[in-house]
């Protein structure tokens, strides 16, 4: 063997050699280490750890110099100068105790100290072992997807390049596609899923409350906290007029009657007043009077196709108001009860198809329908629906009630949506306590909030969330096929689907109307959406229970505020509406009559002769 041989392998056995020292060095720091933190652990009269035997030990130092050349290769230092151990499998950083920090090891904060696992017993070992399972455990439990995400996708059955071709050449009559091009556009899967903002009508000064397309579709009307109902031509976004609607609150429902000549509006509001203006586009408001009123609030209105001068009106004293514009006074035609008390009511809505059945829901759970030839005071319903699972949380829950139900598109279903609890549907000719479908995912909790159909043929559940999302699901799925952020202030209340076109208008806390329309060109990703679902479902459970957070704090502090700041402005304004009234008027009769009486009578004059507060563009 040559020279140069022999120096290759003196080098090669100092390297071997100064690694093996090295290795020594570091596992003899380890035993010093262990030794230390042994000796602090036991200075107040613990066992020492002299007592450890020879043997013990060298098979401790070999274990040590494996586990540490094992470990350099999936441990991560943290600041703190703790080894993090990453495990493979669940791919998830183990948590230390609050007894692995340095200050309870007995070790200096500004001292770097490399850590590693302590002697430890066949039991110990396995109490760890336990407790990292436990961890995952709940880390699984926290990324568990909520039950609508588990619902199967509905499939396409829609495509614009065949349907584009049958329009153009003809359809065959035989087949399911002799149905109108518009239709078929409008209830499809594709339509729904491309919705996105096209813009913002903006010209309210308050939350928008209400929303309703004219029968043709060409106009858009809405009403509004600020006691003003604005006439749009949505599709150029513009506000034709606005007018004042002479209501003492809120606005909360504003719908066009099927009349001819000028454009018949009916509002309802917060005074329970139900109200009739008559408005030309060119001109402005021509006459605005009083139809009836109710002794609380009124949320809904609800006008019978084949009866155009006929509307009904349900309010919080538990009636239903029948009102005929041709007529000077309403007919109180029912009031609904439960346990001898009258029922607050939040939703109305008639039968498409039927003109004389229509159906109520309030401050229970329980959605209820009538005929109008058979109404009364003590009248039966023709029918309940509710849930039967909710019977038992109705009796401890007392505020569970039904914010806002609805016919399908020919009568055959009821869609009925509680409050921090689910969106349900139930057949007509249904049994009690039986329901169809439930669809899940968002939150009813802060608003009355509204729910409604999308589709010519219903195919679709849109409503709105606290969250400030609006959620769309395929009716025979239950999954949730989009949803979008739809109000920056959180709470969606109102969805107004368009008659022909698959056009939507949302509103909420915002003071603005956003228009969604089919032009997105990708479908929509979704992200974020088990994250919402988890934080409205965490929310209604701390509602439920009792448990108000910070967010619900801060939102009734906001209500009352508004509220009081609105009633001071009314009385700011009818006090100098009064005093200007008593320096006109020389009788004392007139100079002493009551506010009520004043506000009534200008109520229900037939014409409004000032023109303050209408404009039109």
């Amino acid at each position: 063997m040559d020279e140069k041989s022999e120096d290759d392998i003196n080098v090669n056995e100092d390297n071997s050699s100064s690694l093996i020292d090295s290795s020594m060095e570091s596992t003899e720091s380890v035993k010093r280490l262990k030794t230390d933190q042994y000796s602090s652990e036991n200075s107040n009269g613990s066992t020492s750890c002299s007592d450890v035997s020879s043997s013990s030990n060298a098979e401790h130092e070999t274990e040590l110099s494996s586990n540490t050349q094992q470990e350099s290769a999936t441990a991560s230092t943290s600041q703190s100068g703790f080894r993090r151990l990453r495990f493979a499998k669940t791919r998830v950083y183990r948590s230390y105790v609050e007894e692995d920090s340095p200050t309870s090891m007995g070790f200096d904060n500004n001292e770097a100290v490399e850590y590693s696992e302590p002697d430890m017993d066949p039991s110990t070992e396995v109490d760890t072992t336990s407790s990292t399972v436990t961890h995952d455990a709940e880390i699984e439990s926290d990324h568990e997807e909520h039950p609508v995400l588990k619902k199967p996708k509905p499939k396409h059955n829609w495509f614009m390049i065949p349907e584009f071709v049958n329009r153009q050449i003809g359809f065959s009559a035989k087949s399911q596609s002799s149905l109108l091009f518009q239709r078929r556009c409008y209830g499809s899967l594709h339509c729904v899923q491309r919705l996105e903002l096209m813009y913002k009508l903006d010209k309210h000064e308050g939350c928008v409350n209400s929303l309703n397309f004219h029968p043709n579709g060409s106009l858009l009307a809405s009403g509004s906290d600020d006691l003003k109902v604005v006439i749009w031509d949505w599709k150029y976004g513009i506000p034709l007029l606005n007018f004042e609607t002479k209501h003492r609150g809120n606005v909360f429902q504003s719908k066009f009657l099927p009349l001819s000549g000028d454009l018949h509006i009916a509002t309802c509001a917060r005074d329970g007043q139900v109200r009739l203006a008559q408005v030309s586009t060119q001109e402005g408001l021509r006459s605005s009077r009083k139809l009836g009123s109710h002794k609380g609030a009124c949320h809904k209105l609800t006008v019978i196709n084949s009866q155009p001068h006929i509307i009904l009106s349900a309010g919080e004293d538990g009636d239903v108001l029948l009102h005929d514009v041709r007529n000077c006074k309403p007919d109180n035609i029912l009031t609904v009860s439960s346990d001898f008390r009258p029922v607050a009511l939040y939703s109305i809505n008639s039968h498409p198809l039927n003109s004389y059945e229509f159906c109520v829901s309030g401050r229970d759970h329980i959605v209820r329908t009538f005929d109008q030839r058979k109404c009364g005071s003590e009248a039966p319903p023709l029918n309940t629906y509710f849930p039967k699972k909710l019977q038992m949380k109705c009796d401890d829950f007392i505020g569970l009630h039904v914010t806002c139900a609805l016919y399908n598109h020919d009568g055959s279903e009821i869609l009925a949506s509680y409050n921090d609890e689910d969106i349900y549907t139930f057949d007509i000719n249904g049994s009690p306590g039986s329901y169809i479908r439930q669809f899940q995912g968002h939150r009813n909790g802060a608003t009355i909030k509204g729910v409604n159909y999308f589709g010519p043929k219903s195919e679709f559940i849109v409503s709105g969330s606290d969250c400030g999302n609006l959620y769309i699901w395929d009716k025979n799925t239950e999954s949730i096929v989009n949803w979008m952020l739809a109000d920056d202030s959180g709470v969606v209340n109102c969805l107004e689907p368009h008659p022909q076109l698959p056009f939507l208008c949302t509103s909420g806390l915002d003071f603005d109307i956003k228009v969604w329309v089919p032009s997105c060109e990708k479908d929509p990703l979704m992200s974020g959406l088990s994250d919402t679902i988890k934080s409205n479902t965490k929310a209604r459970a701390s509602y439920v229970t009792g448990e108000l957070n910070d967010s619900h704090m801060l939102w009734i502090l906001w209500r009352h505020l508004r509220t009081t700041s609105r009633i001071n402005r009314a009385n700011a304004r009818s006090g100098e509406f009064f005093a200007g009234l008593e320096n006109t008027n020389s009788s004392s009769d007139s100079a002493s009559s009551s506010n009520d009486d004043i506000l009534d009578s200008d109520g229900d004059s037939d014409e409004f002769n000032s023109s303050a507060g209408c404009t039109t563009s």
